[in-house]
């Protein structure tokens, strides 16, 4: 049966830090605006801040719609399934901000991704949680996971910090949204120290 917690209790902390995967949604305010879940995996790109605060990176890609939301109304969900073990399916649903990287905050956020870290690093999604919550996930298959998937990494890691903000700036969905919400700033901001 379902529980809602007050906080990340440090069991439910457990059950994040273990999950290869987990899924964000976000939507606009605008009832004909389309409603956005991303997955999310690469290992080391999460942080559990503190009891109601998590944070993951947000990497280069064709869009940034969960960025666009946050901006506009910061609605956000992060969802994490248990695939293996007892089922499960925990959420936590708060208000998220963006941190560019010219935000002072920076360097101290960036620090939780110090292994993950490159070029591709447009923003630092910080969650504050509003409710957590967590469900039985009877429905959840089991699947095995196999390994990190590398091309991610390797594409952003060939880059120079000049050639991520030209493939930032030449993606149609970077600086905005598909419903035209402003997303990451452009040309992209250099990274504080």
């Amino acid at each position: 049966m379902g529980k809602v917690y007050e906080r990340i209790e440090p069991r439910l902390r457990t059950f994040i830090e273990e999950q290869p995967v987990f899924f964000v949604a976000s939507a606009p305010l605008a009832g004909d605006g389309h409603v956005n879940v991303s997955p999310k995996g690469r290992s080391g790109t999460l942080a559990v801040l503190d009891d109601l605060t998590v944070a993951y990176l947000d990497f280069g890609g064709s869009h940034a719609e969960t960025v666009a939301h946050l901006r506009e109304n910061g609605r956000i969900t992060l969802m994490w399934c248990a695939f293996t073990g007892p089922p499960k399916v925990l959420r936590v649903h708060g208000r998220g901000e963006p941190v560019f990287r010219d935000d002072p905050r920076w360097p101290d956020l960036i620090r939780h991704f110090a292994e993950v870290d490159g070029p591709g690093a447009r923003s630092i999604v910080l969650v504050h949680a509003t409710m957590v919550s967590d469900s039985c996930g009877f429905a959840v298959p089991f699947m095995d996971y196999r390994e990190e998937r590398t091309q991610h990494a390797e594409h952003f890691g060939r880059k120079s910090e000049q050639e991520f903000a030209a493939y930032c700036a030449r993606k149609p969905y970077n600086g905005t949204s598909i419903d035209g919400l402003p997303a990451i700033p452009l040309p992209l901001p250099d990274r504080t120290a």
